[in-house]
């Protein structure tokens, strides 16, 4: 496991996550192609994570079983937040340095638009299986 800072863009939120995941994941879904402009390149953060400026985070319910949080004041992306668990993904770009990351998973891989690919061998997650995962869970 990792450990790192992260910040948005004001700077008004930081972040400390003690333990990230080195094989991050890509999603290719709707909601998140719409909300980042492209596929969701995520580290898997877990419950140890401390947020300062707590009071500049926006909470969004994306979906029945997560939540998406930005900055107030700049609109960065911080994190998706799984509602029963509590557990964090959050965008790996807004971390000051992560070392020896591997990507493991791509979900919804059906939904990957033909405009982009990935060379990387990875485990793929199509929708109906990702809905099929979460529909035991809710």
């Amino acid at each position: 496991m990792l450990s790192s800072t992260a910040s948005c863009l004001c700077k008004a939120v930081t972040i400390t996550a003690s333990e990230i995941n080195p094989k991050f994941t890509v999603c290719h879904c709707d909601s998140c192609r719409g909300w980042g402009g492209g596929p969701f390149f995520a580290v898997q953060c877990g419950q140890k994570v401390s947020i300062d400026g707590e009071d500049k985070v926006k909470m969004y319910a994306s979906s029945p079983w997560a939540s998406r949080g930005f900055c107030s004041e700049c609109g960065t992306h911080l994190f998706f937040k799984f509602k029963q668990s509590g557990d964090y993904n959050m965008p790996i770009g807004i971390f000051e340095k992560l070392d020896g990351l591997v990507m493991d998973m791509q979900y919804f891989s059906d939904q990957r638009p033909d405009y982009y690919c990935f060379s990387n061998q990875t485990k793929e997650l199509s929708r109906a299986e990702i809905m099929s995962y979460f529909a035991k869970k809710l």
